[in-house]
């Protein structure tokens, strides 16, 4: 498929789809004038890219394991073809999530504490009907 079947397919702009390919994420074949043509699995593989940089990870980090990945929910990345420096990109990416989801937490629990000190009590007569 050309690159306008793909982007309305997957509702990524062209643009972004010309990216992907800048950035080694996707592989389309060349016809012989020049228009890229894509693979049916293509969509799936736009669509998993864009669950992985939605997720934050990089391009850099997408490029690293998107070979491995065999589908949404699951990574085969064998044991030898993990380096250090994309454990160490792995790692550092868990950090950064986990401190996002702390952050999320406290804000949560601040925003919930706010909410039950100025909100008034439920008034009892009310609650009898």
């Amino acid at each position: 498929m050309k690159i306008g079947e793909l982007s309305r397919r997957t509702g990524v702009p062209t643009r972004l789809l010309r990216y992907y390919e800048e950035q080694g994420l996707l592989h389309p074949d060349r016809t012989d004038n020049g228009y890229r043509d894509y693979a049916e699995s293509s969509v799936q593989d736009v669509q998993q890219i864009r669950g992985l940089l939605d997720s934050g990870l990089t391009t850099e980090m997408i490029r690293t394991i998107l070979p491995y990945l065999s589908g949404p929910d699951e990574i085969l990345l064998p044991a030898e073809h993990l380096t250090p420096r994309t454990a160490a990109l792995l790692q550092g990416h868990i950090d950064r999530i986990q401190a996002r989801i702390d952050c999320l937490a406290r804000n949560r629990d601040r925003l919930s504490a706010y909410l039950a000190a100025v909100r008034p009590e439920p008034d009892a007569e009310m609650v009898d009907r």
